[in-house]
């Protein structure tokens, strides 16, 4: 007679659909990036030319959006990167390997990602509260590392550190609750997000000039060796703008009818936020002087350019709104990434190539509340870097570690396994896969000072490999499940 059913455990919902999933998409890219790096792209170029490493950071979001829209419809799961880099190198063996390195640099790099954006709104904060950039104190560590060189670190703590902190702990309080609800919350966001990104594309066309706008430095576009870094430096800074538009790949178990949900929302979100910056950083240009935006970059503390705009158009009132709008949006961002990395540490548990207890569901509410909250607390820590080391070491980790892996695996995948079903193909291939790795490749290693965040990597890469392989020994994964005898109990028997 046959054992009567168990109950289930908790499942996720599959609630989200198109425009909730393209919303989630949007606010995760914009959040505080362009408000806050506009300067930096400036001052990495020297001029307004930046705006060519706009236009090559959206095209390389276009050609990886591909990438993520290909694997993300064949496979949509909770987890995206890590199913995908699982199921291309083999589940059972190399993908065991490559899909828990994902996961331990996720470790770093989305507590990474989730501490930019609140330290972009507390350092945004500082345009209305100017006490908050005090710094109490500040620490700068180097060490050297045998074979790789010196690893430089450096914290402060200042006011903005404090409110980054307690930004991070708001979003945390929002998200502890049923998807559903959650998605009602990024539809606010969103409108909130795209009126002020109108406000301040329609403030600076309507006092566009044009001889300001195009007013390039002498030799800006002579193709010389700082052309080419600050080319690099310019499209790294894009690059981490961009990113954003896979934030539903990491919800494919929640999302309605997914295999055409994921490819739109993808490429849709890249589309209009590429529009979106275009039209934003040139009406800031025609309505500014150029070197004063590059002065901003290079004091470091005082990022509020587009407070600044509005101030001088409109008055201290519009200076005011603009900054509690982009702290909104900003705070959208912080909540739309702790949602979306909160997934991959569960779906890894839930294949036990990561600790069991984050594959923990939440009895009420029906999502992974352990995974929400590790991460979340990592961010915490992450808060007290500054923004720039901050957003240098993410972009670099998650390159070398994900996104050049994925990119390399979409053709692999192809090749191993024709016959999986593909809801969508990405158009033209394989060049937008071949074109991703050149760009990527080039961003890394085209910049100044471009080891210390390879160092960075590196040590990240190095420690992973050991706890993998110590963990494969002591559970007789691979490559060591053949090779190790079998327990003396199983083999009695």
């Amino acid at each position: 007679m046959a054992s009567p059913p168990q109950p289930d455990s908790p499942k996720l919902i599959r609630g989200i659909g198109l425009g909730t999933a393209t919303a989630l998409n949007m606010i995760d890219m914009i959040g505080v990036g362009p408000f806050i790096t506009m300067s930096l792209v400036v001052a990495a170029m020297g001029g307004p030319q930046a705006l060519l490493g706009w236009i090559l950071g959206a095209l390389l979001a276009i050609c990886d959006g591909l990438v993520w829209a290909e694997l993300g419809a064949a496979m949509p799961h909770a987890g995206g990167s890590y199913v995908y880099l699982r199921e291309i190198y083999g589940p059972r063996r190399l993908g065991k390997l490559v899909s828990f390195l994902f996961i331990w640099q996720l470790s770093f790099s989305a507590p990474l990602s989730i501490a930019s954006g609140a330290i972009g709104f507390a350092k945004y904060s500082a345009y209305l509260f100017p006490s908050l950039e005090t710094q109490f104190g500040s620490r700068e560590w180097t060490l050297h590392v045998p074979l790789l060189g010196n690893l430089q670190f450096g914290w402060v703590i200042a006011g903005t550190t404090f409110l980054a902190i307690g930004i991070v702990l708001i979003a945390m309080l929002l998200l502890y609750r049923r998807i559903t609800q959650i998605g009602r919350i990024s539809r606010y966001l969103w409108v909130i997000v795209m009126g002020t990104i109108a406000w301040i594309i329609f403030a600076g066309l309507t006092h566009f000039n044009a001889a300001r706008a195009f007013s390039f430095p002498p030799g800006a576009f002579s193709l010389t060796g700082n052309f080419w870094l600050g080319l690099g430096a310019a499209m790294l800074i894009a690059t981490y703008d961009y990113w954003g538009a896979y934030n539903v790949c990491f919800l494919g178990d929640e999302l309605k009818d997914p295999g055409k949900t994921i490819p739109r929302a993808v490429l849709l979100s890249i589309v209009l936020v590429a529009g979106l910056y275009m039209l934003m950083n040139l009406s800031v240009l025609g309505a500014m002087d150029w070197h004063e935006v590059i002065g901003a970059a290079q004091s470091n503390n005082k990022l509020y350019v587009f407070s600044t705009l509005m101030q001088r158009i409109y008055g201290g009132w519009a200076a005011n709104l603009i900054t509690a709008l982009i702290m909104i949006t900003a705070f959208a961002s912080v909540f739309s990434l702790v949602l979306g990395y909160s997934r991959v540490p569960y779906a890894a548990a839930l294949d036990g190539n990561y600790f069991k207890v984050f594959s923990r569901v939440h009895q009420v509410y029906q999502f992974p509340h352990i995974s929400l909250l590790a991460l979340g607390a990592t961010a915490l820590v992450f808060c007290f870097f500054r923004l720039a080391d901050v957003i240098s070491a993410l972009v670099v980790i998650r390159i070398l570690l994900q996104f050049l892996l994925q990119a390399v695996g979409v053709i692999v995948l192809r090749i191993r396994r024709p016959e999986m079903p593909r809801p969508f193909q990405m158009w033209l291939y394989p060049v937008p896969s071949l074109l991703a790795i050149v760009g990527f490749t080039y961003i890394v290693t085209k910049r100044p000072d471009a080891l210390k965040e390879i160092r960075y990597a590196a040590v990240i890469l190095i420690a992973g490999l050991i706890l993998y392989f110590v963990r494969a020994w002591r559970n007789r994964d691979w490559p060591f499940s053949e090779a190790l005898p079998a327990p003396a109990e199983v083999r009695a028997s």
